[in-house]
């Protein structure tokens, strides 16, 4: 049963192509470490690149190679949806790993930083939704734990996917229209 589930091309291919996509994901967080530029935040945003050349390459290698240049919208859909959360899964298991096995102390810069530009923003904030909720933010930081990088990292790149998964779903999409030139 599995093995049918899982040997369909599209699962198939979809999730082998996430898998690399994961550790290239993770591969760009490692060197982002290396080179001392916190690898948690913002400066991480552009490994969802890696992800979108991934779901290109393996939408094209899709239609070209087991749909014989016939792709579906919903089979590139499929094939995008599948790649970006399998990526989003490895990735932030592999961080996850990395900051409670390898450097904590990626997890709590991490989380010095943002208590940092919460108390900078102090007054902008508190005018904005009042000091009550200013106090429920900055103490809301403490309750962060290295587990819920995970789901961010799943949550992110799922509303990071929308538009460039329709995109390239529709560019490669092509039916067989055969049946239309029978005269």
């Amino acid at each position: 049963m599995l093995k049918e589930i899982f040997g369909h091309p599209l699962l198939k291919w979809a999730m082998i192509s996430g898998l690399i996509t994961g550790v290239l994901s993770f591969g760009y967080f490692l060197a982002l470490y290396a080179l001392d530029i916190m690898p948690l935040g913002n400066k991480r945003t552009p490994d969802f690149g890696i992800n979108i050349i991934m779901m290109i390459a393996t939408v094209w290698y899709y239609r070209r190679r087991v749909g014989k240049g016939l792709l579906h919208l919903w089979e590139g859909l499929s094939i995008c949806y599948v790649l970006n959360t399998v990526a989003a899964i490895i990735t932030g298991w592999l961080i996850y790993f990395f900051v409670e096995q390898i450097d904590p102390s990626v997890f709590t810069d991490y989380l010095a930083e943002i208590k940092n530009l919460i108390l900078s923003r102090k007054g902008q904030i508190t005018k904005e939704m009042g000091a009550a909720q200013y106090s429920r933010v900055l103490q809301d930081v403490n309750k962060i734990r290295p587990a819920d990088l995970i789901t961010d990292e799943v949550s992110k790149k799922t509303v990071l996917a929308v538009l460039p998964v329709l995109i390239i779903s529709l560019i490669f999409r092509k039916q067989d229209v055969s049946f239309q030139k029978q005269d």
